[in-house]
């Protein structure tokens, strides 16, 4: 099978990152939303639209 290098390299630094919060999920949301909220930058959060059953008239 062909191992992508550019897709190793990601794999590397997913892993890099995962460890250095202890593969903790919860410790690298709070750190990227710690990171979000120290960038000045607006970011959005859109909620999740409700879709209707289609009647059949």
């Amino acid at each position: 099978m062909f191992q992508d290098p550019i897709v190793e390299e990601i794999r590397g630094y997913r892993k890099q990152h995962a460890e250095k919060y202890d593969n903790d999920l919860d410790k690298i949301f709070k750190a990227l939303k710690k990171s979000e909220k120290e960038s000045g930058k607006k970011f959005v959060n859109f909620e999740p639209k409700l879709l209707l059953k289609k009647t059949g008239s």
